[in-house]
């Protein structure tokens, strides 16, 4: 078998282990605040550590990302639709590398 082979074997038996070892490990209920907390704040931590570089990277311009992004944060605490957020977000970027070149 080639190491390719076997290395797509180890990382789906890995990913298995991530998945099953809480289902078998935890029966109960967890009763803990702080953990349940946790637990539910990891998946919205997770996708923006994956999230913000690639903002920071989206255009030619660093500057212009961190306008458009600046925008966005603006608009999404005024609770405007993830729709408007995105538009205005891109148009802002987008001015802004017009005037950069």
């Amino acid at each position: 078998m080639s190491k390719v082979y076997a290395y797509i074997l180890l990382m789906a038996f890995v990913t298995y282990l991530i998945r099953a070892l809480p289902l078998t490990l935890i029966r109960k209920e967890i009763k803990s605040r702080f953990i349940k907390s946790f637990l539910h704040y990891v998946p919205y931590a997770t996708l923006a550590a994956m999230t913000f570089p690639a903002i920071l990277y989206a255009t030619d311009y660093m500057i212009a990302s961190i306008v458009g992004f600046g925008v966005a944060l603006l608009l999404a605490f005024n609770k405007k639709s993830l729709l408007t957020v995105a538009g205005f977000a891109c148009a802002a970027a987008f001015v802004v590398e017009l005037f950069v070149k």
